[in-house]
């Protein structure tokens, strides 16, 4: 019986990838790699997150650098973060029904604090983790050790590719977002355990698979 869900942030809960361009592109200047367009994105949606890497020219000795920048970036964007329509009622039901909710993502602890707060869900996630972007299996793992849960109890939900490998690498199951970054064609190709379209679908599969 599924105890746990795990959701990724950015893309899959908050609705920040508007921002994050803007951010990014003020950026570009700075640490010396290409600015995208929202058209140039919408193909970037179809890339992993080293193929992005690579056409964006950013050094990867930068790369740590830029990510502690963006974040203190969103800091200030926090007033601006919107939730994906129907997920504060999709969290909010799945803890009803006593689910332990967690969040690991690339983001800072302390931006997911804030945005949570301001939407208030900051009692509904037992525990938010933050890991390096290429980290996440290690950050679930360390958890899971930690918790003692079966990798069996646990699903990650998250919108890109590196989610799924993330959950690949340690065992559990995952359930892609078609509403996030990568598309769903590409997500598709990646063969997650499901993949839904809209938030709802969550607590549908929960359903279907007799954890409520």
């Amino acid at each position: 019986m599924t105890k746990v869900i795990i959701f990724d942030f950015d893309g899959t809960l908050a609705d920040t990838i508007d921002i994050l361009l803007s951010i990014t592109n003020r950026l570009s200047a700075e640490f010396g790699f290409k600015s995208a367009t929202k058209e140039e994105l919408a193909q970037l949606s179809n890339l992993n997150s080293w193929e992005i890497l690579r056409y964006s020219g950013i050094s990867l000795f930068k790369f740590p650098m830029l990510i502690r920048k963006l974040r203190s970036e969103l800091r200030s964007e926090i007033s601006n973060i919107q939730l994906f329509a129907g997920i504060k009622e999709v969290l909010l039901e799945l803890k009803k029904r006593g689910f332990q909710l967690g969040i690991i993502t690339s983001n800072s602890r302390e931006n997911v604090l804030a945005a949570l707060e301001n939407n208030n869900l900051q009692d509904t996630f037992t525990f938010i983790y933050s890991g390096s972007t290429f980290g996440k299996h290690k950050v679930i793992n360390k958890w899971l050790r930690k918790e003692h849960i079966n990798p069996e109890e646990v699903f990650y939900v998250g919108d890109e590719i590196r989610d799924i490998d993330a959950a690949r690498k340690t065992g559990i199951k995952i359930i892609a977002v078609g509403w996030g970054f990568n598309s769903q064609e590409v997500l598709a190709l990646h063969h997650p355990d499901f993949l839904i379209e809209r938030p709802q679908q969550l607590i549908e599969i929960m359903s279907n698979l007799g954890g409520v």
